[in-house]
């Protein structure tokens, strides 16, 4: 056993004592007719009938709590259902079955129980033991009852042992369950059709974002993780399907935040004969259903604000925001240089040797973003970010393209999709000279997507959502950390 940490050698040695004696402290089976829960709710329903004796239960669970005294033991087990008392005594069971749950048997240990259901006299639903078993043995200490796992990135990175001794973060991620689980019953009952597309992928495209690159040793080609589901959705459009989603992971090789992890969970949407206002109506509906279903009320806390996501939300024109909260006019400002300088005139630290496109993200992101506490749609956005969105009638430079704001954070992402195929290979070629340039997380020229577009695509409206950020909102917690099971992390040295 060298060379695992944590193991705790007294245990170690139990288990192999237990191994000499010829008891298996890993058996492959257990019987079980109740969990925790169940296993209560039958001596509720015997006290309830008020004849007869009492269940007779088998149940299962980790040792949480052990409390002897002399010739009796009272302890806790818990199941995935929650938690329930045993009860042993040793006139009951023999010395010999007693001394061994005394002796051979520790705080963290599978056991199995089997006895009669009854309430003792504080009122607690509790097993009287006629026999037990162990189950597994745990062979490292659980962390101290009174102060738990509080170290953050422990927590992180010993996932499974956050979740034995913090019952909030087991609820957290049931929560996040039945937040997927609600938006995929939300676009299901909307007619949208649930699909799925290549995560391996020879053109990344759909983001701004650099990807990960792999290698199929066969084929001798490199391949992206995608980024986003996007273009292979709107082949499903162009190939006559009306409304389609795909809810699953997308990677983007970028640094590490609070609000971002390179591995995250997203859902997309593409409607065909939508524009963008109808996806503003659907995106606002789709999060109050979420909100609804998961939380029971419109209304939620977070970061001790109180958030409102009751339709319709706020809409703002974006050029007009900036305006507002930086003091900057981009329109005045048509070429990087001199939107450059406006910036750092005002005490702004963008990225040295930006795009123009960049320049005006971190006017959001710095200026803008933060303001947006109550669910706001920032409408219309500059075509220097936005090469997949169809411009706005009547304006070269303004796409239909908004965003989701909510608590300070971006949520979503939508537009009238582009459908005029040499319109997107115009923006793919400047993309093109944006990589050049030195912006990694450029567009790049995907030619199998325009001859998608070539065979036509009806006007469509496309929507992106992180689920994780979504997680982070509805369950109040301030990192994406938190809302992920196993989140990136930097080696330990």
């Amino acid at each position: 056993m060298d060379g695992i940490a944590g193991v705790d050698q007294t245990r170690l040695d139990k288990c192999n004592r237990l191994r000499q004696e010829g008891i298996d402290p890993y058996p492959a089976r257990v019987t079980r007719t109740h969990t925790a829960a169940q296993a209560i709710a039958a001596l509720a329903e015997f006290e309830k009938a008020g004849k007869g004796d009492a269940p007779v239960v088998a149940v299962v669970g980790r040792l949480l709590t052990e409390r002897a005294m002399g010739g009796a033991t009272f302890a806790h087990i818990a199941d995935g259902s929650g938690r329930i008392q045993i009860y042993l005594r040793r006139d009951s069971i023999g010395v010999e079955a007693y001394e061994a749950f005394r002796h051979n048997l520790d705080v963290g240990d599978f056991l199995a129980v089997t006895g009669r259901l009854f309430r003792t006299r504080t009122g607690e639903p509790t097993v009287e033991v006629a026999s037990f078993s162990l189950i597994a043995k745990s062979l490292s200490p659980l962390p101290d009852k009174f102060h738990g796992l509080t170290d953050v990135e422990a927590r992180y990175r010993q996932r499974y042992l956050d979740l034995i001794v913090n019952q909030d973060v087991r609820e957290l991620f049931i929560q996040r369950a039945r937040i997927v689980s609600a938006v995929r019953e939300y676009l299901d009952s909307n007619g949208f059709l649930e699909v799925e597309t290549p995560i391996l992928q020879p053109i990344y495209g759909g983001a701004a974002a650099r990807p990960f690159i792999t290698h199929h040793n066969q084929l001798d080609q490199d391949l992206y993780l995608r980024i986003s589901f996007e273009l292979y959705l709107k082949r499903l459009i162009v190939g006559g399907y009306e409304r389609v989603y795909e809810l699953g992971r997308d990677f983007r090789n970028e640094g590490v935040s609070h609000k971002h992890n390179p591995e995250f969970t997203q859902v997309e949407f593409y409607e065909a004969y939508a524009d963008y206002r109808d996806i503003m109506r659907r995106a606002e509906e789709m999060i109050a259903f979420v909100a609804q279903r998961v939380l029971g009320s419109l209304r939620l806390v977070y970061g001790g604000q109180e958030i409102d996501l009751t339709p319709p939300w706020r809409r703002r024109d974006l050029l007009q925001a900036i305006r507002e909260e930086s003091g900057i006019d981009i329109t005045a400002l048509p070429d990087t240089e001199s939107l450059h300088r406006a910036i750092i005139a005002i005490g702004g630290r963008p990225e040295p040797k930006p795009t123009r496109g960049k320049l005006i993200d971190y006017l959001i992101g710095t200026y803008v973003e933060p303001k947006l506490i109550q669910p706001t749609f920032l409408v219309d956005y500059p075509i220097d970010i936005s090469p997949l969105a169809k411009r706005k009638p009547g304006s070269t430079d303004v796409v239909e393209r908004f965003e989701g704001f909510v608590a300070g954070m971006e949520l979503c992402n939508a537009f009238t999709e582009l459908n005029d195929p040499m319109d997107q290979m115009d923006r793919f070629l400047a993309q093109g000279r944006d990589f050049e340039a030195g912006d990694e997380e450029a567009q790049r020229m995907d030619e199998d997507f325009l001859r998608a577009l070539s065979y036509g695509m009806p006007p469509t409206g496309g929507f992106g959502m992180g689920i994780d950020r979504l997680t982070m909102l509805l369950t109040d917690r301030p990192s994406i950390r938190e809302v992920i099971l196993f989140p990136h992390l930097r080696s330990r040295e």
